[in-house]
């Protein structure tokens, strides 16, 4: 998606270090990250529950090869009653690994402040669909316009949706 408008036209500085340290400092993002995710835990998801200012959930997949529990922190953004995930590992060129664990996990989970439930996962593939979704992600964090222009790839998105 390098060269592609994002929507805004300007990169802002929180994405551009986020971009750099999932790129090039992949280890210190990831002990930040788990760090957070413990912290989250810790505290019933009353702490720590948000990164930049910005709104964060904790989503819970099993490893894919290791079968242990995977917690990691993402961005909250809500599309009526849905969470939407975006794969953008920050503007890395690889998805990140929670991505690959959540499309293998057969009853991922979220945790939203105190609140904890299953959520099937519906990864979009219509472009229609794929671009209203992508608004409403910009509209929530901005940084992923940001990551956007600075990847190669197209970010996959997917709703979270609460299971019956």
């Amino acid at each position: 998606m390098a060269g592609k408008t994002s929507g805004t036209g300007e990169l802002t500085l929180s994405g551009r270090f986020n971009h750099y340290s999932s790129t090039y400092l992949g280890a210190v993002a990831r002990f930040y990250a788990r760090l957070h995710a413990r912290l989250y835990d810790r505290f019933g998801g009353t702490r720590f529950t948000t990164l930049a200012g910005k709104p964060v959930f904790r989503l819970l997949v099993t490893g894919r090869k290791s079968g242990e529990p995977r917690p990691v922190m993402l961005m909250l953004v809500r599309d009526g009653e849905d969470l939407l995930v975006c794969g953008s590992n920050g503007g890395h060129p690889e998805l990140p690994n929670w991505w690959r664990n959540l499309l293998a996990t057969e009853r991922p989970e979220v945790q939203v402040g105190r609140e904890r439930w299953a959520v099937d996962a519906q990864v979009i593939s219509d472009d229609t669909e794929y671009e209203r979704l992508w608004k409403v992600l910009v509209a929530g964090y901005p940084d992923f316009a940001t990551y956007r222009e600075l990847s190669p790839r197209r970010f996959p998105i997917a709703v979270l949706r609460r299971s019956a």
